[in-house]
C-alpha cells in the first residue's frame, strides 16, 4: 500500500493495476492522499489500523468482493458512516442497486471518466464534512447532530451511511415542502447524477427501516418525490 501525506486521504481498492493507477494519479493531482491495495481481503486489515476519509472500492475483487466488504463496513459501527463508492463494471439497474441496498454512497460504471471520479469524491466529501446551518435538529423522538454526525432516537444511537446522514438532515431542513427526486439528486447528491432517480428511494426506504418513526411522516408524492410531515400529522 502506498500513501500521500495528504490531509484528505482515500482509500483506492481496485485489483486492475491500470485503473487504480489511473485513479490515483487523477485523485493525487486533484490534491487528495491516496493509499491502495488490490485485494479484498486486505481491505478489512487495512482499515483497523486507520480509517480514510473515503473509499472507493471495486465491486469484483479477488478473494472477497466488495458486495462483503460493504455489508461488513456498514454492520460494524466504526465503519456505518465511511463514505463508499463502488467501481463496477457491471451497468445494470439490478446491480446499482445492490451496491446501494448495502449501504454504498455512489456508484459508478466503468469505463468512466477520472474527472467524473473527482467530481463524485469531493462532493460527497464536501457533504459529509461540511456542517451546514443549525447544529441540532429535531423530528419527534429523533435528534440529529450534524457537527457530531450522530443520530439518536430515546438517545440510543442510530447508525446511518454518509449519504443516509446527509439525505435525512435535508428533509429535517425541509419539513413540509415537497422534494422532487430530481432536487434531492441535485441537493444531497451534488451533481448531475447519473444513476437514477432509483437512487433517491433505496435510501429513503432505508431512512424508513431505519428509522420507524419515518415509515408514516415521509410521504411518498406518486411520481415525483417526498414530504416530510410533521410527527403525528
Amino acid at each position: 500500500m502506498s500513501r500521500s501525506s495528504q490531509t484528505t486521504r482515500v482509500l483506492v481498492v481496485e485489483d486492475d493495476a491500470d485503473i487504480a493507477m489511473l485513479l490515483a494519479r487523477s485523485l493525487t493531482r486533484a490534491g487528495f492522499g491516496v493509499d491502495q491495495i488490490s485485494s479484498g481481503a486486505d481491505v478489512l486489515p487495512t482499515l483497523r489500523r486507520g480509517l480514510p476519509d473515503l473509499l472507493l472500492l471495486d465491486l469484483m475483487l479477488p478473494g472477497v468482493d466488495g458486495i462483503e466488504i460493504c455489508r461488513a463496513l456498514r454492520a460494524d459501527p466504526s465503519t456505518a458512516a465511511l463514505p463508499i463508492i463502488m467501481l463496477t463494471a457491471r451497468a445494470e439497474e439490478s446491480d446499482r442497486i445492490v451496491g446501494l441496498e448495502l449501504g454504498a454512497d455512489d456508484y459508478i460504471t466503468k469505463p468512466f471518466s477520472p474527472n467524473e471520479v473527482v467530481a463524485r469524491v469531493r462532493a460527497l466529501l464536501r457533504r459529509t464534512t461540511r456542517p451546514e446551518g443549525r447544529s441540532r435538529l429535531t423530528h419527534g423522538a429523533i435528534v440529529m447532530d450534524i457537527e457530531r454526525h450522530l443520530v439518536t432516537v430515546n438517545d440510543a444511537e442510530i447508525h446511518l451511511t454518509a449519504k443516509e446522514f446527509l439525505l435525512l438532515q435535508y428533509l429535517l431542513e425541509h419539513p413540509g415542502r415537497v422534494l422532487s427526486r430530481d432536487l434531492l439528486l441535485s441537493d444531497v447528491w451534488g451533481y448531475s447524477y447519473t444513476g437514477g432517480t432509483r437512487t433517491v428511494d433505496v435510501h429513503i426506504r432505508r431512512l424508513r427501516e431505519k428509522l420507524p418513526a419515518l415509515a408514516d411522516t415521509i410521504e411518498t408524492i406518486k411520481q415525483f418525490g417526498y414530504r416530510l410531515l410533521e410527527p403525528g400529522a
